[in-house]
């Protein structure tokens, strides 16, 4: 009946099944990638990966001092923030290699 105008279901559920085993890959990849940001001209670093979990802080001894443990602070959470933020551009980075071509342009599903 409707042979000719009806999309093939079977191929589209193949792809869209194809598509979503790369996504997991690729999400599995990146937990194995990091980024490093910093603050404080290098004396607060934390690293994260692209799953944006914290893998590490790192502290110069010459930041640490219990008189001015609120700058401290303030300087971890500035170095994990930059982090996190550049986490997510490698991860939308990353995902938006796989579904190019797929969504179409100005459609925006945040982790594509």
């Amino acid at each position: 009946m409707f042979k000719g105008g009806m999309p093939n279901m079977q191929g589209m559920m193949k792809q869209i099944q194809k598509m979503q085993a790369e996504m997991e890959k690729k999400q599995a990849e990146l937990k194995n990638k990091t980024v490093t940001e910093e603050s404080g001209g290098g004396m607060v670093k934390a690293t994260v990966n692209g799953a944006k979990e914290v893998i590490s802080i790192s502290i110069n001894p010459e930041v640490i001092n219990s008189d001015d443990k609120e700058m401290l602070e303030d300087l971890i959470v500035a170095s994990v923030n930059k982090a996190l933020t550049s986490a997510g551009k490698l991860a939308e980075d990353e995902m938006s290699s796989l579904t190019k071509g797929m969504i179409p342009p100005g459609l925006n599903i945040p982790g594509f």
